[in-house]
């Protein structure tokens, strides 16, 4: 397979990866309608990410839910790796039919060619994500075994009450690694489309002689990350807001945690996806198996900025937000042979050395919570 299409591969995590691919060998094309919301108003002029790619690979300015774009990104294709997507997890919740649309309906636009019409495909790799386990793996002492908390409801966080609850034995729980086959029960509009994307194909793939592998990747973050978009990534929305004079406001307690991931770990971890027979039919977490609170990402961002910025724990929360959530990641290192070179201290070094060699821009962080807080889904 020498010939590869990737999706939405002007942006963060599919810029990285076509750049990859190029050095391999690999002659890639790159299907992507360069959203303002990522790569700004003039993306073709000034999206760093592009740019980086656009002499590099066949380019499609086109959209997955266009019938007539998939037709011409498909043509002489081996291998789809299929990134494009609505990935704001709060705004979802209020741009339902886009994210389906873009999300769902994109995905089914593609099968449904690939199961009518002719064509070289024989491997896609898709995109799912974290999100479509919504709340973490728990463990009860006393009832000796794994709970998946319920989400959390609005009665609770609103008298300060963040934990997750099980039964009434929220005391007793204890985080553990989220494994393969834990239990999907995704908690936004986002994780219901990514749940929805790798179901189908899983299911159609095999129907239709391609071979189908899934990456459930946790928070991807490094250079290259947009730092203007605030509806994904709170290492670039509190980035932006520290380079800017700003205070942090941090939800909740502060303690909520989540896994993230370096970008060249998740690239590397795609490769492997496409390269080695053991992925094939195979559904994979993606992270580095390790949870950090948003505490720590706040003061390791302020230290390496050489910053004075105050930390505001303010109780607010966002309807919809999990917990926790981190990868087990035995399951990919036993198959594929993959382990993280990056840790969080590590990762953020390199992101935070790429931050301060850009360009301050302004923070649209107040209007994205404005825009929730007008649906109802900010407290």
């Amino acid at each position: 397979m020498k010939n590869i299409l990737i999706t939405g591969g002007a942006g963060f995590i599919g810029s990285n990866l076509a750049l990859k691919l190029i050095d391999k060998g690999y002659k890639v094309s790159v299907l992507d309608n360069l959203s303002p919301q990522i790569h700004g108003e003039d993306a073709e002029n000034e999206s760093v990410l592009y740019l980086s790619i656009k002499d590099k690979v066949t380019f499609f300015n086109g959209c997955v839910t266009s019938r007539t774009d998939w037709e011409r990104a498909l043509y002489g294709q081996d291998a789809i790796v299929h990134f494009a997507a609505e990935t704001g997890t709060g705004q979802s919740m209020y741009e339902i039919e886009k994210y389906s649309s873009v999300n769902i309906g994109g995905t089914a636009i593609m099968l449904d060619i690939l199961a009518n019409k002719s064509h070289s495909v024989k491997k896609i790799i898709i995109a799912s994500s974290r999100s479509i386990y919504g709340e973490g793996k728990y463990w009860s002492d006393e009832l000796n075994s794994a709970v998946y908390p319920k989400h959390r409801t609005d009665d609770f966080m609103e008298n300060g009450d963040f934990e997750v609850k099980y039964n009434g034995l929220s005391s007793s729980l204890r985080l553990v690694a989220t494994d393969e086959d834990s239990k999907i029960h995704p908690s936004s509009v986002y994780g219901i489309t990514k749940q929805n994307q790798e179901q189908m194909i899983m299911t159609v793939c095999p129907t239709i002689g391609i071979l189908p592998v899934a990456f459930r990747y946790q928070n991807v973050y490094g250079p290259g990350q947009s730092l203007t978009n605030p509806y994904t990534g709170i290492l670039s929305i509190f980035s932006t807001l520290i380079k800017n004079g700003k205070d942090i406001n941090v939800f909740e307690d502060g303690k909520e945690s989540r896994d993230f991931v370096f970008i060249d770990d998740v690239v590397e971890a795609t490769i492997l996806g496409l390269e080695n027979e053991n992925a094939n039919g195979e559904v994979f977490n993606v992270g580095t198996g390790e949870p950090t609170d948003v505490i720590t990402v706040a003061k390791e961002l302020i230290k390496n900025y050489s910053s004075n910025t105050k930390i505001n724990i303010t109780g607010n929360y966002r309807l919809g937000d999990i917990r926790h959530n981190y990868a087990d990641l035995k399951k990919i290192n036993d198959l594929l042979g993959f382990s993280p070179k990056y840790n969080f201290v590590s990762g953020i070094k390199k992101f935070t050395d790429w931050v301060l060699t850009q360009e301050v821009k302004d923070s649209k962080y107040d209007e994205s919570i404005a825009e929730m807080k007008e649906k109802g889904l900010f407290k």
